[in-house]
């Protein structure tokens, strides 16, 4: 058969766009009572108190949770970083961060508990807070080295001092909050000793086993369900306060309880991109062969929980040097624990490193796309490993010729309409890509049809559909005869919804599980679990990689920047299902464009507060700033991997940010080497 490969429209479409689809606090429960959580208004410091007797005999009012009757909480509870102290709500008088949950009040109705909730006094003893990010911070220390350890290859310092040309500069990026469309909401209660929750987060399964550890329960006595989510972008890969404060709630009053996030909440008390400050050093012949990299990132974290911002990722994988050095810094600080955000360490990381090689080209007067096509690797720059497919080049020279990039003169500020000043920029990208472990069942069914499920989770990217087709050209038979069950953590362990692995890791498992099901003549049940698969994969360089064009306009009299054409092509391995790849891959280019002109997560100097904590102040690309975006891909296949399928959800937000930040070099001569390239940035007296 061949489904795979097909543009079709999403199954769940008609469902989403009538309004019949529901979300996690949209599930209506017989009894259901409503929470709302109270967050802390100081940095740092403790409870003094908290004085219930204003909201007890409020109207709907069932009680109050906070530190002093709370159930008891797992400390060893964690994720894929270990321990993570951001779970343990309500244990204790300690406030480490503005926004931390300190109380749950749970009425009969959403508007009384909200309304208890603004009327409930808590007071504090502040303690003086420590909110000031910056790369030579006292406090700073190497990052934990799960993953992007540092790595140092050849001798830097010689090659830099042999080289003819030296790029040394910082580049900077702000916090950014991940703003999805859906609020974070959780609705939990008790079935007989069994938990059960509907939740808005990106795997079900793994949130039940953190679930499981932080209250204490076997894990086959929690059962929770994600029917559909609306955006992630990695803050719904924790379990969240919504869901820890909801189970709080359950067990307390022994009844269904909902907590869903108002917009504020979302921004204080769930993970968000971390800051960054990032060094680079380039050195190069005349002709542009590097002879060195040197990056070292610092990136701001809590003390609560372990995170590892990767920057460093590109600098391993993109380019030919015979030295390459890498190091992670991490700077503890009083804020809300930092987590992943679509593109994580490779969004902040590219736009350091691709605007340090476009700043190469400048003072070489090279073109920027012949910089990069020269300095192409064989294999790993400092694995030594061979890549599995690399199709780099393809991006770069079908992105130039569609783009007309032959037709650019490479000096800034040439280019004019008006008042306005034109410039063109790029940026090559990469992702790691590769799968995890998950299993997979499939049943077939007296009618002829077969029942596929697996714990995947679709945010709105249109898993439902392409894993039904993957499913169909697995069994060989038309999508019509697969009824698809996922999005449920009884459904068996599954990688989540996440780092661009979801897809590749249900793929393998639904095609493991078809090809037995195929070999015992298509009748009665065959599970599968990928582990051992996983496993026996060979050790290669595994990536995605795009390239991605910008042209901008500038008005030097306003400082406005208004991008005008965006270009990416990718190369993800084959492409499941191309309408909805290529709705992923814009999605990601208008993310790295929101990222480079407008996202920016601001604090107060005094109180280390956000200020910006809601849609009105934290700025978003909207409509009018998205322009005529183009993407495509190009011919690609991963070996190893089940229908030689990669990654697309990362990717896309990669590069953009480096490539509009070139072109605004390109427009008006000045280089921007901080994020976002506000109005105040640009303008010209």
């Amino acid at each position: 058969m061949n489904a795979v490969g097909v543009a079709r429209p999403r199954i769940e479409g008609p469902a989403k766009v009538t309004g019949a689809a529901r979300y996690a606090a949209d599930v209506p429960i017989e009894g259901l009572a409503f929470g709302a959580a109270v967050l802390s208004t100081v940095s740092r410091g403790r409870i003094r108190d908290i004085d219930i007797s204003a909201v007890q005999d409020m109207p709907g009012v069932l009680g109050v949770l906070d530190h002093r009757n709370a159930p008891r909480l797992n400390p060893k509870a964690g994720g894929f970083f270990g321990p993570d102290g951001q779970l343990q709500l309500l244990q204790d008088e300690v406030i480490p961060f503005a926004g931390r949950p300190v109380a749950l009040v749970v009425a009969e109705t959403l508007e009384q508990a909200q309304a208890a909730a603004e009327a409930l006094l808590v007071t504090y003893d502040e303690e003086p807070h420590d909110t000031e990010f910056s790369a030579d911070h006292p406090a700073g220390r190497p990052a934990i080295t799960l993953f992007d350890g540092p790595v140092d290859v050849g001798d830097v310092e010689a090659e830099l001092a042999a080289s003819a040309m030296i790029v040394e500069e910082r580049y900077r990026t702000p916090e950014e909050h991940h703003s999805a469309m859906e609020p974070h909401s959780a609705t939990a209660w008790w079935e007989g000793d069994r938990l059960e929750a509907i939740d808005s987060n990106q795997g079900p399964f793994t949130i039940a086993a953190a679930l499981a550890t932080l209250f204490s329960l076997p894990l086959d006595r929690v059962h929770i369900r994600t029917e559909h989510v609306g955006g992630g972008f990695g803050s719904k890969g924790l379990c969240g306060p919504q869901l820890i404060l909801a189970t709080m709630g359950a067990l307390r009053f022994q009844r269904p309880v909902r907590v869903t996030l108002t917009r504020s909440q979302v921004f204080l008390s769930t993970a968000m991109r971390p800051a960054t400050d990032q060094l680079i050093r380039i050195g190069a012949e005349a002709d542009g062969k590097l002879r060195a990299i040197w990056h070292e990132p610092a990136f701001e974290i809590s003390p609560l929980a372990e995170y590892i911002e990767g920057c460093t990722e590109l600098t391993k994988t993109l380019y030919a040097a015979p030295a390459i050095r890498t190091g992670l810094t991490a700077v503890p600080l009083d804020i809300l624990p930092p987590y992943s955000m679509r593109g994580p360490g490779a969004a902040p990381g590219s736009f350091a490193l691709e605007c340090a090689m476009d700043e190469l080209a400048e003072r070489l007067g090279m073109d920027p796309l012949e910089l990069r096509l020269r300095n192409e690797p064989s294999v790993g720059p400092v694995s030594g490993l061979p890549f599995s497919s690399r199709n780099l080049v393809a991006c770069l020279r079908e992105g130039a010729r569609r783009f007309g990039w032959n037709t650019r003169d490479h000096r800034p500020r040439l280019r004019r309409e008006g008042p306005l000043l034109v410039g063109t920029g790029l940026a090559a990208t990469s992702f790691s890509v590769g799968a995890f472990p998950s299993s997979a069942s499939i049943s077939a069914e007296p009618d002829g049809t077969f029942t596929v499920a697996i714990g995947a989770t679709d945010l709105g990217t249109g898993a439902r559909t392409a894993l039904t087709a993957v499913a169909a050209d697995a069994l060989m038979v038309d999508t019509e005869r697969i009824r698809l069950q996922i999005s449920d953590s009884a459904l068996g362990p599954a990688w989540s919804a996440g780092g661009s692995r979801g897809t590749t890791s249900w793929v393998w498992a639904i095609i493991e599980a078809g090809t037995k099901m195929r070999e015992q003549g298509c009748s009665g049940t065959v599970t599968v679990d990928t582990t051992q698969l996983l496993g026996d994969l060979a050790s290669m360089e595994r990536h995605a990689f795009s390239a991605v064009f910008a042209e901008v306009t500038v008005d030097p009299a306003t400082g406005e920047v208004r991008v005008r054409r965006l270009l990416g092509m990718y190369a993800i391995g084959r492409v499941v299902n191309p309408l909805m790849a290529r709705s992923q891959v814009i999605g990601g280019l208008i993310g790295g464009l929101s990222m480079a002109l407008h996202e920016e997560g601001i604090r107060d100097r005094v109180s280390g507060r956000h200020v910006n904590a809601d849609f009105a102040g934290y700025h978003i690309a909207a409509h009018a700033d998205v322009p005529d975006i183009e993407a495509d891909f190009v011919s690609d296949y991963e070996p190893g991997i089940p229908m030689g399928v990669k990654g697309a959800g990362e990717i896309g937000n990669v590069g953009t940010a480096a490539a509009i930040a070139n072109a605004v070099w390109h427009a008006t001569g000045t280089r921007q080497r901080s994020l976002p390239i506000r109005l105040d940035r640009v303008l010209e007296e």
